[in-house]
């Protein structure tokens, strides 16, 4: 895409926001019908991938902060898709395994994933293609600091609303 089609003067975290979340919305679409917010889409993936992770490590997988990562494990298991099992080499530690419930949702979220994946792939030609994906590879190795707490909103001043603001 040319400079001048971007958004914000080309501003790049505003126009990788509006693209992720343009992305988040096609895969979301993707994941309803299947039962599952993209989140729970996500982790399935990454369990499909690798079962038997430790919490931490899935959550840095799909991209999220440890801290704030159970209530989607939580969803997760209600719904049948994971278990929790502990550690046997570190009682602190929990690690996440598929049901057999998700394991029969498998073909499912990886043919819908794959048909995402082809319908993107198709807004490329293979040099676009490859320096994309190239692209994509180095935003992933980025490394946020999940430990430090999220910024505070920035205060925003009211707006006065026929006078009942007003002192």
């Amino acid at each position: 895409m040319a400079q001048n089609q971007l958004r914000f003067n080309g501003s790049v975290w505003c126009n990788l926001d509006i693209a992720l979340r343009n992305m988040d919305q096609l895969f979301g679409r993707v994941a309803q019908p299947l039962g599952l917010t993209i989140i729970e889409w996500y982790i399935l993936r990454a369990l499909f991938e690798r079962d038997g992770q430790h919490a931490s490590e899935l959550a840095r997988a799909v991209g999220r902060a440890a801290t704030s990562f159970t209530p989607n494990l939580d969803k997760l298991q209600q719904k049948g898709f994971i278990e929790r099992r502990p550690d046997p080499s570190d009682r602190r530690a929990v690690r996440i395994f598929l049901t057999s419930r998700a394991a029969e949702m498998r073909a499912e979220v990886v043919k819908s994933s794959r048909e995402l994946d082809v319908r993107i792939r198709q807004m490329f030609d293979d040099g676009s293609w490859d320096k994309f994906q190239s692209v994509v590879g180095e935003l992933q190795t980025l490394e946020p600091d999940y430990s430090e707490p999220e910024p505070e909103p920035v205060p925003t001043r009211g707006r006065r609303n026929n006078g009942a603001n007003a002192g």
